[in-house]
């Protein structure tokens, strides 16, 4: 059983808004190879797993006649559905629930999508279960980023050591990354996705420059499991004084880049 705070069932309650908000989005690009590679031509049905406010499955509904989208966070929901209604994306079918516990026809979709959520689920019985849902010749996309707690700018290690500061009663031995006896990184989601019976399995990304204000790395922040208003709880104020106080001191600009890398691993079921 998953003990860490970061991987419990209620570990992004109150991020839906800065999730959506602070998030970078995907590269249009990177989405546009996806739907390359996998043939989709309009017409189709899109999956969205643990699809948080909407981020994957609202950029690509224009491109399909019909998406499902679930999370466990019920107020990503809701906000993905308001972001819906703002977008007059009316093909969005929402629901607050488990991946692994969705009850989906079989041989239905033609794509299905996971956003930086593949290291909390249940790995294999996901895989195994988006086969059966998929079209012959249908994709599965595990989707991930570069995360600001883990890159090399020294801006980055900058806002890794406050978090870390500020979120040590939370998590006294640091925070988890992924559930017990899983693993993360494109190999790993390979080998998962080849275990299942996935074909022509392979991983490719982008990097693309990506600038920083202050209010976005703290946005960002409180949109984690690891950082979120929530976790820091009485300390959150103090936070918000500090994490700027020490990036102003490295670069008064108040600007900070880097080179973002976003990456997807593809699977296709056999024909």
């Amino acid at each position: 059983m998953d003990q860490a705070a970061n991987l419990a069932a209620n570990a992004f309650a109150g991020t839906a808004v800065d999730y959506a908000r602070f998030r970078p989005p995907y590269p249009p690009a990177l989405l546009r190879d996806i739907l390359e590679r996998v043939g989709v031509a309009g017409g189709e049905r899109l999956l969205d797993l643990a699809c948080g406010p909407g981020r994957i499955a609202l950029a690509l509904a224009s491109s399909f006649a019909e998406v499902w989208a679930i999370d466990l966070e019920p107020e990503m929901i809701e906000v993905a559905k308001a972001e819906a209604r703002a977008r007059g994306a009316t093909n969005t079918r929402w629901t607050v629930g488990k991946a692994e516990d969705l009850t989906a026809p079989g041989r239905s979709f033609d794509l299905i999508t996971i956003g930086e959520a593949f290291h909390r689920l249940d790995q294999r019985r996901v895989a195994a279960q988006s086969l059966g849902w998929l079209k012959p010749g249908g994709g599965l996309a595990i989707l991930g980023c570069d995360s600001v707690l883990t890159g090399r700018e020294p801006w980055q290690q900058i806002v890794a050591d406050r978090v870390r500061h500020w979120t040590r009663p939370a998590f006294p031995s640091g925070w988890a990354t992924t559930r017990s006896a899983t693993g993360a990184g494109p190999e790993h989601d390979e080998s998962v996705l080849r275990d299942a019976g996935f074909e022509a399995v392979a991983s490719y990304d982008v990097v693309r420059t990506h600038e920083w204000t202050i209010e976005a790395i703290i946005g960002y922040l409180h949109s984690t499991s690891v950082c979120s208003r929530r976790i820091l709880g009485e300390s959150a104020d103090a936070f918000e004084t500090d994490l700027p106080a020490a990036l102003l001191a490295h670069d008064a600009s108040g600007v900070y880049g880097e080179a973002m890398r976003f990456g997807y691993t593809l699977g296709r079921k056999p024909v």
